[in-house]
């Protein structure tokens, strides 16, 4: 669970009660002097206060390691067995057009997209809801639920009968359980690195790809031998797995209702501390959203996503059609997840030596090629030129993925990275939904993937050159703030001078008084 804002507050109180409660309402705090008044120490106690306000609200630094390698290995696996299996669904694809398919329904393409399209959209769709219940309830409880409601949607699609049924059990079910599994493995990460979370985040995201290279061989082979739906419940061991990995995520800080149910039967004191410091309690924290580098990074990413699914649902359909003499189709998919986790961990390394916001030119290039490679796809005349290309767009995939966390993470800070992670995949939903089906309709109507390919390469140029004003905007906007924080300070600072002079001059004037 990211600390929310009132975490610091609440330590604070436990601070405070574990000292002992004050006995009264208006009675003064021990240690005042026998000539001090009631004003004096009510104007002590709120200096105090204010003086505590600033080192309590400093979030917990991370450990930098320790228990941190184990949750890391369960982020990974928590990658490798939701988006592995995501992202060799082209084997699956086909199986499901073999197994589905008729010779009268000349729309089956479109309609099988829409399973794995779906899944994939669903799992970021649902990523906003999840960030709630991690900060809520934290990140172990959010990751096991949501391992066991994959493992039973992945399993009851197994006895499905049509592609229909496969929209709610492949396409609902088991992806909102891999999105309540996943989003914690994001957030988690931020709590036990922070020097070394950018290659951290890139031996997560890295799991995805071992499992894309191993998964299409496997599949193919399951498929070959036992059929789809033994092959669905075998994968069904992977949610298992993920399933009890999401117990390792051990919570540094409480959840809102572990301090909840903490703080009931502190003392009066401990409540009006936490009320005074902790803002309204709210499910969705779209305040966020006026950070303007942030609200144009979460416009900017979605808008480059419309064609990044389609190569992954489609190329081993495509390859099937354009080199009929190949029989080992799911290499393309082997040679895209080999060179993406070579990417996550190159660049993000990388991004652990870019400053700041300046780790957004990494995901603008990554966009570039993202973009172009698709596009390379149809003027591809051999099947060595396809394998080069499929390289090159998985290399920078890994760049794209590697470094979406550590962007959060400057962009909003440490408190509000949980939702503003959720936010950004929801948007991500649409796109990634979206693309697969219309390329799909587009290769029934027309008879070829070739213009699907080109336009699956526009988004992705248009959505980089959005991201490169980002860190413009965000450093505008520090400029501005600290503009404003210096003034606020010479502000407090004259206004302190007046308060010590006046103070001065009153008691001069009672030491007066008293002499006459």
């Amino acid at each position: 669970m990211v600390p929310s804002s009132a975490e610091p507050a609440a330590q604070d109180a436990s601070e405070t009660e574990s000292l002992g409660p004050a006995p009264g309402g208006a009675a003064p705090p021990s240690g005042l002097g026998p000539s001090d008044s009631p004003e004096a120490a009510a104007e002590k106690v709120e200096v105090e206060v204010e003086l505590a306000g600033p080192a309590a609200a400093e979030p917990p630094q991370p450990p930098e390691g320790g228990w941190g390698w184990v949750v890391m290995l369960a982020a990974m696996w928590c990658n490798g067995s939701v988006f592995g299996i995501q992202n060799a669904c082209g084997v699956l694809f086909v199986s499901m057009l073999n197994t589905f398919g008729s010779q009268d329904d000349d729309q089956m393409v479109f309609k099988t997209a829409w399973v794995s399209s779906l899944s994939m959209g669903m799992i970021f769709f649902c990523c906003p809801i999840v960030s709630v219940f991690t900060d809520i309830f934290g990140c172990r409880k959010t990751a096991v639920v949501g391992a066991a409601i994959g493992l039973i949607g992945l399993l009851s699609s197994s006895f499905v009968s049509s592609i229909e049924p496969l929209y709610l059990t492949y396409g609902i079910i088991f992806a909102c359980g891999c999105s309540f599994a996943y989003q914690p493995s994001l957030v988690i990460l931020g709590h036990y690195f922070k020097k070394r979370l950018g290659l951290v985040n890139g031996i997560v995201t890295a799991g995805s790809s071992v499992f894309t290279i191993l998964l299409p061989y496997l599949l193919k082979v399951l498929i070959d031998n036992v059929g789809l739906f033994y092959t669905l419940r075998v994968l069904c061991i992977f949610m298992f797995v993920l399933f009890l990995a999401g117990f390792t995520y051990r919570p540094l800080v409480p959840s809102v209702r572990d301090k909840e149910s903490g703080i009931k039967g502190g003392s009066r004191s401990t409540l009006f501390q936490r009320r005074k410091f902790s803002p309204p309690k709210k499910i969705f924290n779209f305040a966020i959203f006026k950070v303007t580098a942030y609200a144009v990074w979460a416009v900017g990413i979605p808008f480059a996503l419309f064609g990044y699914f389609v190569p992954y649902v489609h190329l081993v359909k495509y390859v099937k059609e354009r080199f009929q003499d190949e029989s080992n189709e799911e290499v393309v998919l082997m040679c895209i997840g080999i060179t993406s986790g070579v990417g996550r961990l190159l660049f993000g390394r990388i991004a652990d030596y870019v400053p700041g916001v300046k780790k957004v030119y990494l995901q603008v290039l990554s966009f570039a090629f993202i973009g172009l490679m698709p596009m390379m796809i149809p003027l591809c005349n051999v099947f060595g030129a396809l394998i080069a290309v499929c390289l090159i767009m998985g290399l920078f995939d890994g760049c794209f993925i590697s470094i979406m966390a550590p962007i959060a993470f400057e962009l909003v800070g440490a408190q509000d990275v949980s939702q503003a992670i959720g936010f950004l995949l929801g948007f991500m939903s649409i796109p990634m939904t979206v693309g697969p089906p219309i390329a799909g309709l587009l290769r029934d109507k027309l008879g070829s993937y070739n213009v699907a390919f080109y336009l699956a390469g526009i988004p992705p140029l248009i959505g980089g050159a959005i991201l490169c004003s980002i860190p413009w905007i965000h450093s505008k906007k520090q400029r501005k703030t600290n503009k404003t924080t210096g003034e606020e300070k010479m502000e407090k600072m004259l206004e302190n001078q007046n308060s010590l002079l006046s103070s001065s001059s009153g008691i001069f004037k009672k030491e007066s008084d008293s002499v006459i």
